[in-house]
């Protein structure tokens, strides 16, 4: 597979592409690039195509046009053994967390390095402890999902993402159902852990305020496009009334709250003076 060239500074990088789901287009000739070491925020509304871009960079999908590079590689033309090899220089941190139910914290955290590496058991213990401790978890190495909070579930993905040092750390909506208090812990962590381990962090999320707060780069898709881009205060001051509508969190916009349809009249057959 031929390497393609990036600039220096660049890590991931969408050119050009498209991709839907059957009739459905979801990004439509897309471009964009994600800075190394810095974190970088995908927002807009719902169904803008930010999760899609996360899965065209792991490549859990293709694009049906143009390419998605990691490193100057192609991922959509990388072979089971390439991509796999790639994953390795990936974490991935789910909506919700997504932890292994029936395994322990220790073994949820020990997983990507049991699978992917040929480390003793002795290694894996040290590194899945100091992984729990860089989220403030080791001591609950022995606890099982259940008993841990939304919260700390979080962070538990967390060091499991990070877990072969990866390249690029992936969020998908890693505030989503957090407290106040859980969102702060969680939206620090992630600035100072890519900080700290030089990493590249893609954040999908809707909450603006903790978003902007850690982002170096915003990127606003809607309707398959990228709207807006820029640093959070080059965001916060677009023109765009979509980019507008969703920064300023406001009800009235391009983006309606009613899905089109048939108006009132024609659905319930009313005529001109309230009557059928």
């Amino acid at each position: 597979m031929t390497d393609i060239s990036l600039p220096q500074d660049t890590l991931v990088e969408l050119r050009d592409v498209t991709f839907g789901y059957g009739e459905q287009p979801v990004l439509r000739g897309v471009s964009l690039a994600v800075p190394r070491g810095k974190v970088t925020a995908l927002m807009g509304a719902s169904g803008g195509g930010k999760t899609t871009a996360l899965r065209l960079i792991g490549g859990q999908q293709r694009a049906q046009q143009g390419q998605v590079l990691l490193g100057g590689q192609d991922v959509g033309a990388m072979s089971e053994a390439q991509l796999y090899a790639a994953r390795r220089r990936m974490g991935m941190l789910f909506q919700f967390g997504a932890l292994f139910t029936d395994l322990s914290v220790f073994e949820n955290v020990a997983f990507p390095l049991r699978e992917h590496t040929r480390l003793s058991d002795a290694l894996i213990r040290d590194v899945v402890l100091m992984k729990l401790g860089a989220v403030g978890l080791r001591g609950a190495r022995d606890l099982m999902p259940a008993q841990v909070s939304g919260g700390m579930a979080r962070r538990v993905a967390l060091a499991r993402a990070i877990a072969l040092d990866p390249e690029l750390v992936m969020y998908d909506e890693p505030f989503a159902g957090l407290d106040p208090i859980s969102l702060g812990t969680a939206a620090r962590l992630i600035r100072k852990l890519n900080d700290a381990l030089g990493i590249t962090s893609i954040v999908v999320s809707h909450d603006v305020a903790e978003t902007f707060l850690i982002a170096d780069q915003v990127i606003i898709l809607a309707d398959g496009q990228v709207r807006a881009r820029g640093t959070p205060a080059e965001v916060r001051a677009s023109a765009d009334p979509l980019v507008r509508q969703f920064v300023g969190i406001d009800i009235d916009g391009p983006v309606q709250f009613h899905y089109p349809g048939p108006t009132v009249d024609q659905d319930f057959g009313l005529q001109q003076g309230g009557r059928p």
